[in-house]
């Protein structure tokens, strides 16, 4: 099966994978699981070829983010251990009111997923944001979408997140990514702001699992909470495991970004790496808080016993998405994209959403569609270098609008933020649909203006 029939097959998959999910209640591994060879064999992949295509899918996701979710939860359950985490909340609180912690969210998270991949940075701060909404009583939701929108615009627009800067080569604009940066961080500001609000919104419609420890939780005094821990960690001990990790992977992408290569600073970089650098430090301030390493064990093997769904969910996200590529389906919308470059502006907008909705990786239909708008710029009128960089934030655009079931970060989302999957759809399907056009729109009045 090929071409309109694949994309209707696909579409129908989707639909049984949601209702299988939400109303027979079946298991979202199995669901996925299920969906993906049912795709598979419709889709033309030969007999003999599904069983590896499956198969790298699984492991191609463990192999590009399973690490990084075990280190990041086992940094946040030492930080919780610890204090580290309270007292990080309390210093947010401070700095921001009790009454905006989704606020503080979206900022940081804008912030640290400038250098680094949005789902490393959903799960660093994830420890943060559960404090914070135990130390204000606000949403969990809300604080979850903010989070989420917060970093997912970042990692969409922004240079040195790989997805803009292989777009702006590919381009020709790679010597103007100060100009990408620039359009990117202006059209950051409505696409927060929309996210915020729909954090807001959303957070009073749709409640998490955690909502009722948090709201028991929360009638202890701030001081009830501390005498639990005894003193508290100051307040540089407690951001560090957090914040040496964003500076290491900081640095990684600022040397890469500059053409300068030192083995050190990439090794360190890595998010593997600096995220078990994160974790060194929460043990070390763990064991300074008078606990053992027989805490530690009993945490690691808490982190390992909730992780593991997350995990095999993720993975199984990854074989919908592995199946799909390797059907005829991408090929197919690349083929016949020139019956979308009519539009303008819209036509990198709408080929990157569809391609971000079939194979679900925002990275790969920004590249994706990059080399295939790159030779057709003259014919879409957007030749300069200003309205190049604007199509590299239409193109992130598009590569945000939604992320469901197909996409890691969806799972990593629904699953850190308490949430069921049909919630997932309410929250981080739809609010990466709000910021997605939203931008969008910004995007066609920057190009009224600059054209």
């Amino acid at each position: 099966m090929t071409g309109i029939p694949l994309i209707i097959a696909f579409i129908v998959c989707i639909v049984l994978m949601i209702l299988a999910i939400s109303k027979l209640k079946l298991h979202p591994f199995l669901s996925i699981m299920s969906v993906a060879l049912l795709l598979a064999l419709v889709g033309g992949i030969p007999l003999a070829d599904i069983p590896g295509t499956i198969g790298a899918g699984f492991s191609g996701t463990f192999s590009s983010i399973g690490i990084v979710i075990i280190l990041g939860a086992l940094v946040g359950n030492l930080l919780e251990a610890s204090g580290a985490a309270l007292k990080m909340s309390d210093c947010v609180v401070k700095l921001v009111g009790k009454k905006h912690p989704e606020a503080a969210m979206v900022i940081m998270g804008w912030v640290v997923s400038i250098p680094v991949f949005c789902d490393s940075g959903f799960v660093i701060l994830n420890p943060i944001r559960k404090s914070l909404v135990q130390r204000t009583g606000k949403s969990s939701v809300a604080s979850t979408v903010a989070l989420s929108m917060g970093l997912y615009v970042a990692h969409c627009f922004i240079p040195p997140t790989p997805g803009p800067i292989a777009a702006a080569n590919t381009l020709g604009i790679g010597d103007y990514l100060i100009t990408v940066m620039a359009i990117g961080a202006l059209i950051s500001i409505p696409a927060l702001i929309a996210g915020y609000f729909y954090a807001l919104y959303i957070g009073k419609k749709v409640k998490a699992a955690d909502e009722a420890d948090t709201m028991a939780e929360n009638v202890k005094s701030y001081e009830e909470l501390v005498a639990e821990y005894g003193k508290l960690p100051s307040g540089f001990l407690s951001f560090a495991p957090i914040l040496l990790p964003i500076i290491l992977m900081a640095l990684s992408s600022a040397f890469s970004m500059a053409g300068i290569a030192v083995p050190i600073i990439t090794f360190l970089g890595t998010p593997i790496i600096a995220l078990a650098v994160g974790a060194v430090l929460g043990i070390i301030l763990l064991l300074s808080q008078k606990k053992t390493m027989q805490d530690f064990y009993d945490i690691t093997n808490d982190t390992l016993k909730v992780v593991g769904p997350i995990l095999f969910v993720t993975a199984a996200g990854g074989v919908l998405g592995k199946v799909i590529a390797t059907t005829s389906m991408v090929t197919y919308i690349t083929d016949n994209a020139a019956v979308l470059s009519v539009i303008g502006i819209f036509f990198p907008f709408l080929l990157a959403a569809i391609l971000k909705c079939a194979q679900g990786s925002s990275t790969v239909a920004i590249t994706t569609t990059a080399g295939i708008v790159a030779p057709m710029l003259p014919a879409l009128g957007l030749t300069t270098p200003v309205l190049g960089a604007l199509t590299v934030i239409a193109i992130g655009a598009g590569a945000m609008t939604v992320s469901h079931a197909n996409d890691s970060y969806f799972w990593v989302v629904t699953n850190f933020g308490e949430m069921s999957v049909s919630d997932g759809y309410k929250t981080q399907t739809v609010g990466t649909g709000v910021i997605g056009v939203t931008s969008m729109i910004f995007v066609f009045l920057a190009w009224l203006i600059l054209h």
